[in-house]
């Protein structure tokens, strides 16, 4: 029987563990007995692949309650544990030839934050609803290199930058770590010279399509990624709505889904070599 996608494997496992900041026991007031690491990540992946409030967390599966899920989870974020596990399976990918820095693609995607908060706007595009954008930058083949949240009224292009400065210095390989790609990918909405200017500092080529030309500039054959990427990303059904009100908490789940679908790719790598 297939496991369920929340269940945390020992391969994963043996990933995550030495990432997670290690908490000394007290002995004289022990308190209660802290709640497994393993298991309070398999509450986490529940919640993110099914999008169940924290509250609503099935106590007889046995990984805690929501509360103590949330907590493990905006505790490791400000470790830095998710962006050091999506760096490490970046190593680990360009370790195995899998991944392309011949180009990039990015784009960004508008999702619904029904309790406000940080990082949220009125959206052009849901009658000035509260909402948050999902800024995403992918290698070639769609591996997602780096994510930022902003409110739905920022303008994407003022990401492309950040974007490219959030990409980590992948190792992996001997020599230097790569972090730019030779070129980066987007669509009209990206079209400023300002910012094309911006991405040549960084020894990079923007293709980017014009505003006011005509549709079939050929960048779509190679930019489509990003948008299966989207695809993967919101397939986490947490990621659909945001219904957190700290931006953190939200900007957890994003970079934990980015390292899974890293993950899903290494082992895809693993089985097919």
């Amino acid at each position: 029987m297939k496991k369920p996608h929340w269940e945390v494997s020992d391969e994963l496992w043996a990933v995550i563990e030495p990432l997670l900041p290690q908490r000394q026991r007290r002995f004289r007031h022990p308190g209660r007995k802290r709640l497994d690491d393993r298991l309070a990540l398999q509450g986490i992946l529940f919640v993110l692949h099914t999008g169940i409030a924290w509250e609503h967390l099935p106590q007889e599966l046995g990984y805690g309650s929501g509360m103590t899920c949330w907590r493990r989870l905006a505790e490791w974020n400000k470790a830095g544990v998710w962006q050091r596990l999506h760096e490490v399976l970046l190593d680990r990918l360009r370790a195995a030839d899998a991944l392309d820095f011949s180009r990039a693609a990015v784009d960004s995607s508008q999702i619904r934050a029904l309790k406000g908060g940080p990082q949220t706007g009125p959206s052009p595009v849901d009658r000035g609803r509260s909402g948050s954008k999902h800024h995403l930058i992918t290698e070639a083949t769609g591996i997602p290199l780096a994510v930022i949240l902003t409110g739905a009224n920022r303008n994407d292009v003022t990401q492309l930058r950040p974007l490219l400065d959030a990409i980590p210095k992948v190792r992996g390989k001997r020599g230097r770590p790569r972090q730019h790609p030779d070129v980066v990918l987007a669509d009209r909405g990206y079209d400023h010279d300002k910012y094309r200017a911006l991405v040549r500092e960084l020894q990079i080529r923007p293709l980017i399509a014009r505003r006011g030309t005509e549709h079939g500039s050929g960048l779509g054959k190679q930019r489509w990624v990003v948008e299966q990427t989207f695809a993967l990303l919101h397939a986490f059904r947490r990621l659909r709505i945001r219904w957190e009100v700290r931006a953190d908490i939200h900007e957890a789940f994003l970079k934990l889904a980015c390292a899974l679908i890293c993950w899903r790719r290494l082992t895809s790598c693993v089985s097919c070599s």
